[in-house]
């Protein structure tokens, strides 16, 4: 529900992980703020949710910024999906991040950094490609 209030699009949902897409189908040129809203939304979501029923649920988001390829794949069943590594390198900022943290490349950071709060920055090693500068993203300023 938080995607659609924020005009984002929820791609899939697999296992635990929870894919959501700004500035498609239709362009918009806020999108990186979009998904950086819904962000901080779902952790504060997150910590009502565990205040209200005593648990100790927490969430690793990873945010990237850039071009994909978007799809329908199937014969029988369909499924509407995003390729790219703009996909792969926030699937890797996710699984690198720790619980309770959203973690976003650093092409997202310089289009959000005069609207959000970081903690820094730091280099990270991630599989397959050179080693990327990640921040993490804290809040609204």
């Amino acid at each position: 529900m938080l995607a659609l209030e924020h005009g984002l699009e929820k791609i899939k949902t697999i296992g635990d992980a929870y894919m959501v897409a700004g500035g498609i189908p239709l362009a918009r040129a806020d999108h990186a703020e979009a998904i950086a809203n819904l962000a901080l939304d779902l952790m504060a979501d997150i910590e009502k949710f565990n205040s209200s029923y005593n648990t100790s649920i927490h969430l690793r988001i990873g945010i990237s910024t850039g071009s994909v390829v978007a799809g329908v794949i199937g014969r029988w069943k369909f499924a509407y999906d995003l390729w790219g590594d703009t996909v792969n390198l926030a699937c890797r900022l996710e699984s690198l991040g720790e619980a309770g943290t959203i973690l976003v490349s650093d092409l997202t950071y310089q289009r959000l950094k005069d609207k959000f709060r970081f903690d820094g920055s730091r280099s990270v090693e991630i599989k397959g490609r050179p080693a990327e500068v990640v921040h993490t993203l804290l809040g609204r300023l």
